[in-house]
């Protein structure tokens, strides 16, 4: 480990940057290229200072005293603000020639980035609920602004203050019920929750209990699991490519950070009350995504409705956590990773053939791409092939595991149905594919963007495959294997103060 400096900078970095470049923006001496490599420049300091940290299971209360325990910094909180690090400096590589060729990107976009990546970093760091809350409305207020910047454009207007709205009237029901848990305990700490309930029987934590159903609509809100996901379409599309890609492949798992430190701790005890409602939950989460992604003729909207079938299945991943839930919890970790890089990577892609211009894509826009650029079509095939849960995909492990671990905790229809709606996915993700291949060109030649863009894409989908087939074709370096090995260390150290 570096230690607490070290930890510090991690927590001050992205801020003061955030800060220097809004003050910049208001020079002469700015561009559009500075604002862009001190942010990537901020991100790869980040991962450096980080990566170390993996190697261990270690846990340690952060200004224990200053802030009475609020913040922990541990392996799972590492692994997640590596996640957001990485998904952020993917989001801005891959769409590099998006955001230079647009005239969306201001200072202010940069500073909201490192702004919503700081709230991101404190929720994977919290003990507590209201730090929590505070954390995430950081993370959200940033990206509800980075949806609506561009304020030209009716569609972005339209999408923030549908975001803006739905997200604050969300988050009231979280406020609702942290007060509720706080009436019962005296305390919003995980780990004196967790005692009061332990100390307790069932019938004196009925607040806990409703508190904690309170606390489940926020999140399901923020992850788009219906019912509470219909906002979903609107907002995605009506954000830029970079931020939708941010949203998608970087927000998403910032809510999962948290969601599965209250359901790994605090609410393991009272599982039973809350697994009907996650079931029911999943089940028309998978159903009614997939519904909305088949009727979609706009590629931007397919995504972001089958994102709201991944949600799915991570909430069987979520369903099937238990006292012996340690592999469902390293399956839902497993699959926040492979989601991340191919949805992040498809999404990305959009906004490298949209040249820099916000336009809509449709599935014919595609024709001919396979012709006329093999590589690019092969990397977007890959990611689709990912998303499906395709076989040699990292894509497909993740579906795996998840399933698997649904089967183990007893859910074998709840699996069932995930594997149907893999099946229905087909559809979509194929239809792309063959648009690529076996369709003539219409319209504009599409035309190459940055060449560093393209060099993450590759990588992006290279990296798709490794965690797919990697470690079963040279098994000395790192691969799927190594992925579940870091969550078995994530696991182990929420457990080291419980001991």
């Amino acid at each position: 480990m570096f230690g607490l400096p070290a930890i510090i900078i991690i927590l001050a970095v992205p801020v003061f940057t955030a800060l220097f470049i809004l003050l910049l923006g208001t020079t002469k001496y700015y561009s559009k290229k500075i604002g862009y490599r001190l942010t990537v420049i901020t991100l790869l300091i980040l991962v450096y200072l980080l990566s170390a940290d993996l190697s261990t299971a270690h846990s340690t209360l952060l200004f224990k005293e200053l802030f009475n325990e609020m913040l922990i910094y541990d392996t799972y909180s590492t692994l997640f603000i590596l996640l957001f690090i990485l998904g952020t400096f993917l989001s801005l590589s891959i769409g590099k020639s998006y955001i230079y060729k647009s005239d969306i990107f201001t200072p202010e976009s940069f500073s909201l980035i490192l702004f919503s990546l700081f709230g991101m970093i404190l929720l994977a760091m919290t003990n507590e609920l209201l730090s929590a809350f505070i954390a995430l409305e950081i993370a959200s207020l940033s990206v509800y602004v980075l949806v609506g910047i561009h304020h030209h454009s009716l569609r972005a207007s339209e999408a923030f203050f549908k975001y803006l709205l739905l997200g604050s009237f969300a988050g009231s029901f979280y406020l609702l019920g942290l007060m509720l848990i706080y009436a019962q305990v005296g305390s919003t700490h995980f780990n004196q929750i967790a005692m009061f309930m332990y100390t307790h029987p069932i019938s004196e934590i009925y607040l806990i209990v409703a508190g904690g159903l309170l606390l489940m609509i926020t999140i399901m809100f923020k992850i788009a699991a219906m019912p509470f996901g219909a906002w979903v379409l609107d907002v995605y599309e009506g954000a830029s490519l970079p931020i939708t890609a941010f949203m998608a492949g970087t927000f998403k798992i910032a809510i999962f950070a948290i969601a599965l430190r209250l359901f790994i701790g605090i609410f393991a005890q009272i599982k039973d009350f809350y697994d009907p409602l996650i079931v029911a939950s999943a089940i028309l989460t998978l159903v009614s995504g997939s519904l909305l992604a088949m009727v979609q003729t706009n590629i931007k909207r397919m995504l972001a409705a089958s994102s709201i079938v991944h949600s799915g299945y991570l909430l069987i991943g979520l369903s099937s956590i238990g006292e012996i839930g340690t592999y469902a919890t390293q399956s839902i970790l497993f699959y926040l990773i492979a989601y991340f890089i191919s949805a992040t990577g498809a999404l990305g892609i959009l906004a490298y053939i949209s040249n820099g211009v916000e336009k809509e894509i449709s599935y014919d826009s595609l024709k001919g791409l396979g012709r006329q650029h093999p590589f690019l079509s092969a990397a977007l095939t890959v990611f689709m092939l990912s998303l499906a849960g395709f076989p040699s995909t990292i894509g497909f492990l993740g579906k795996f595991y998840i399933f698997t671990s649904a089967i183990e905790a007893g859910y074998t229809l709840l699996a069932l149905l995930g594997i149907l709606a893999a099946f229905v996915s087909i559809y979509y993700y194929f239809k792309v594919i063959s648009m690529l291949y076996f369709y003539e060109a219409e319209g504009e030649k599409v035309v190459y963007g940055e060449a560093y863009s393209f060099l993450f894409i590759m990588l992006s989908s290279v990296a798709v495959l490794w965690g797919g087939i990697g470690t079963g074709l040279v098994s000395f370096m790192p691969g799927a294997n190594a992925i579940t090995d870091i969550t078995h260390l994530v696991i182990e150290s929420l457990y080291i103060f419980s001991n």
